[in-house]
């Protein structure tokens, strides 16, 4: 009597992860559970190794500095930062687009070729905002030799280095963008005091003035232009 052979199953396989049939693959189920990480930490990611970093934090103090509480909103300032953001990384996207996906998508590298090819761009990017300082902080902290050129700097040297530079000089830019406001602060306090105004809060008194000079200086053109010319040439 002839028996009928059950079906044999084709392995499943994702880019990069092999067959299930290999003994170092991972299940669909968790495939899908990386692939999902990815997808939430992909943000957070970007939003660390992107100029946006720096544009939201100084944004963030010229609005303190201001005096206007919430105005504006922290969706206003997320979605223009996000814009500029994407102003200034484009010529870097489509770099990486032309040298790591074209070629993935014909097939003439493989995933991890193409992750290489792609890592190149970004790091000659970062590497423009790093100090010197911080590279060295993270290649102590990781105990690896200095490399030859800065292009030989591992991503995972490059990536720290590069949010703790792009957190001093945004602190920077804040501190300076405080001081004009924080003078008329100082003269409307003493000006209230003076004439016995205790129960006004000279905060109340020194918004208007400091909104009134921003807008006459037209500041939202000079503080969002020095942010880009920053950015574009450092």
């Amino acid at each position: 009597m002839l028996m009928l052979a059950a079906p044999v199953a084709t392995p499943l396989a994702m880019p990069g992860l092999g067959a299930m049939g290999s003994p170092s693959a991972l299940s669909q189920p968790m495939q899908i559970i990386v692939l999902l990480t990815l997808l939430t930490l992909l943000p957070a990611i970007v939003m660390s190794i992107t100029p946006f970093l720096r544009i939201t934090i100084v944004l963030h103090f010229l609005r303190q500095a201001l005096g206007t509480q919430n105005t504006p909103s922290n969706q206003v300032l997320v979605g223009l930062s996000m814009f500029l953001t994407l102003l200034i990384i484009q010529p870097l996207a489509g770099e990486i687009y032309d040298k790591a996906w074209v070629p993935m998508e014909k097939g003439q590298m493989t995933l991890e070729q193409g992750i290489t090819e792609g890592s190149r761009p970004l790091r000659s990017f970062l590497i423009k905002f790093v100090r010197e300082k911080d590279v060295q902080l993270f290649l102590d902290i990781s105990h690896t030799a200095a490399p030859r050129t800065p292009a030989d700097l591992d991503m995972k040297i490059v990536i720290p280095a590069y949010i703790l530079s792009e957190l001093k000089a945004s602190f920077q830019i804040g501190a300076v963008l405080y001081l004009p406001f924080l003078i008329i602060d100082v003269i409307v306090a003493s000006v209230t005091l003076s004439i016995g105004m205790v129960q006004l809060p000279p905060a109340m008194v020194s918004a208007p003035f400091k909104i009134l000079l921003f807008v006459l200086i037209d500041g939202w053109n000079l503080v969002v232009g020095s942010l880009m010319k920053s950015l574009v040439s450092p």
